[in-house]
């Protein structure tokens, strides 16, 4: 479900709900943090396809326990199969983008790349659904694409081969984030959720066989599995916040998910956070809360 639909669903939202939202948001970026780990540790070795399936498989286990005891099979029922397609795809290609980033640089940069996402979101809803961008958007727009050069731009050349990467995945993933605003006007999350778990299942086990495909050792093949069930959680758990507390006073900490990825990637990998990276995620992170805060202070203004 998006920020927006939660929005009108619980505008008048407990305030001794608002800290465990906090947690279960916390709690997301924990899990969204390992698991992008995980995937860095095992694409060394294996394809980035087989990868990212064994998550699917993963991630799809913890969504159906979740939603189809209370949904059954009905939460199947759609009319518009071709865009759950389309946006499934999309989200595929991104996916894979940003795991061969994480191959080619280090992982707190991907990440912070990654933020940029809401940027083109805001993009692709100006250029798609008709959103106005405004001067205020327009700043933060500009200001974010700063920080993205900021921390595309040093390093040696697989860093920045690794930003492109990374770039072309926060690109297609602000296109879906679009797209699925416009898709919940008649779709549910949870047809919108096992629609896309069903898909990038089916998508992956395609590539395999033509990105590669090795029978994983045991601890890998664990590692992977688990990679999808932190995953799942992780969307779980980021629902969960939503659920308890408007977007405003949760979505500021989902940045925290940048916290751990540079904490693991100096612990695991060594990579010490340069200062362009630092600048230049500051950037995208204030830019990111500008827009949050400015979309939720829209949505105050009375209606007439």
């Amino acid at each position: 479900m998006t920020a927006d639909r939660l929005d009108q669903r619980l505008p008048t939202a407990r305030a001794d709900h608002v800290p465990r939202g906090i947690l279960f948001m916390l709690g997301a970026t924990v899990m969204f943090a390992v698991s992008m780990a995980i995937a860095k540790w095992q694409v060394a070795s294996y394809s980035f396809a087989e990868v990212l399936f064994y998550r699917a498989v993963g991630s799809f286990a913890v969504c159906a326990v979740l939603i189809l005891p209370r949904n059954g099979l009905t939460v199947f029922r759609t009319r518009r199969l071709r865009d759950h397609l389309g946006r499934s795809g999309t989200q595929a290609v991104a996916q894979s983008l940003i795991i061969i980033a994480f191959s080619l640089m280090p992982l707190g940069g991907a990440v912070a790349i990654n933020f940029s996402a809401p940027l083109f979101a805001t993009l692709f809803a100006a250029r798609w659904l008709k959103e106005k961008v405004g001067l205020a958007r327009a700043c933060a727009l500009i200001a974010g694409f700063l920080g993205v050069l900021l921390v595309a731009a040093p390093g040696a050349d697989s860093f920045r081969v690794g930003a492109l990467f990374a770039l072309g995945n926060a690109v297609l993933f602000g296109s879906v984030t679009a797209a699925v605003r416009g898709m919940t006007q008649t779709e549910s999350a949870e047809t919108l959720t096992m629609y896309q778990m069903v898909f990038l299942m089916a998508f992956f086990a395609v590539a395999m066989p033509i990105f590669g495909m090795t029978w994983p050792s045991g601890l890998d093949l664990t590692a992977m599995l688990v990679n999808g069930l932190l995953n799942g959680l992780g969307q779980y758990w980021w629902t969960r916040s939503l659920s308890f507390a408007p977007p405003a006073a949760v979505g500021p900490f989902y940045y925290f998910s940048l916290v751990w990825a540079i904490g693991l990637g100096f612990l695991f990998w060594g990579d010490i956070p340069t200062l362009p990276l630092i600048a230049g995620s500051a950037i995208m992170v204030s830019s990111g809360l500008f827009l949050l805060w400015h979309e939720s202070s829209r949505k105050l203004v009375p209606v007439e």
